[in-house]
């Protein structure tokens, strides 16, 4: 089975008691692994056991049913996919198909058209190139046509029980929060995680961050003082910032003495070398005054003499 999207409605667990305001009086931890193992710990209490709503009978499946899932609910992917794997349940059978026959099957999902493509031909290539079965290796996972590093992560976990850390939204924001990672990018998260947890509770651990982050530790109306977690683990700096920007990552600004105080780097003082100078502006010409034109005299008037 798979992680679900943690933004969906339909992957819903119990709710557990609020953890007493005592365990958050505790002084944190300042090492790594301690504040790992004291949030797995909490973790732990929260969500015993995880489940996962996604229906498949084998690693093909699975395959399948997470490429239908980005930007789909669980509860709409298990609504399409009997009839669709009923049609193909394997991959010699979904190379059969062309994408237009796959499209009225998974119409119903975001990204339809995308997907069926992804679908034929990712089932092409496991016909050709792995006689039909999904590999075991996630460099060739992620060569496949629309799977990318999570998904690969997460059927090498969830196919082949092999020890990942698959990296979501929750995940990266809450890695950041709790000061396990700098939380840079999604290749820092999943480094800095795996280096503190245990290697043996990947697999269900980055389940459990999951609800806990939709649930408890969500990315908008957060309040860091309540959170079982974020009342010991986050810095009070942090705390502060997305308090009052109402964002789950804070951006950093900078005053405009501190911008101009600060030193240049290699890159700008280059640039400014490079640049050329501005052109000089030229003078503008100066209005003369307009002299006053003396007023036309009348013209003399014509003697008429008679004849």
């Amino acid at each position: 089975m798979i992680a679900p999207d943690p933004d969906r409605a339909d992957a819903r667990v119990p709710l557990p008691a609020l953890a007493p305001a005592s365990a958050a009086a505790t002084p944190p931890p300042l090492d790594r692994k301690a504040r790992a193992a004291r949030i797995l710990e909490i973790l732990d209490r929260y969500f015993p056991t995880v489940d996962i709503p996604l229906d498949h009978g084998d690693p093909f499946q699975l395959l399948v049913a997470v490429i239908l899932s980005a930007q789909c609910t669980d509860a709409r992917v298990n609504l399409v996919t009997p009839a669709l794997f009923a049609r193909a349940p394997n991959a010699a059978a979904m190379a059969r198909l062309r994408a237009r026959q796959i499209l009225p099957y998974i119409r119903s999902c975001g990204l339809a058209p995308g997907k069926a493509k992804a679908i034929a031909k990712m089932s092409r290539i496991l016909v050709d190139s792995h006689a039909g079965e999904v590999p075991k290796d996630l460099a060739a996972l992620e060569e496949l046509p629309g799977v990318g590093h999570k998904t690969a992560s997460v059927v090498m976990a969830q196919a082949f029980h092999e020890p990942t850390f698959p990296v979501d939204t929750h995940i990266h924001r809450l890695a950041g929060r709790w000061q396990l990672s700098r939380a840079r990018t999604v290749e820092e998260v999943e480094h800095d995680l795996m280096a503190v947890f245990p290697r043996d509770r990947w697999n269900t651990l980055h389940l459990q961050i999951i609800y806990f982050g939709r649930q408890y530790c969500t990315a908008r109306n957060h309040d860091p003082a309540r959170c079982p977690i974020c009342s010991w683990a986050m810095s009070k700096a942090r705390a502060g910032a997305e308090l009052h920007q109402g964002l789950s990552k804070p951006v950093r600004t900078k005053s405009r003495r501190a911008r101009a105080s600060a030193p240049r780097t290699a890159a700008q003082e280059r640039g400014a070398r490079e640049r050329p100078a501005p052109a000089a502006r030229p003078a503008r010409p100066t209005k003369s005054r307009r002299t006053a034109k003396p007023p036309r005299s009348a013209p003399p008037k014509r003697l008429v003499t008679p004849a």
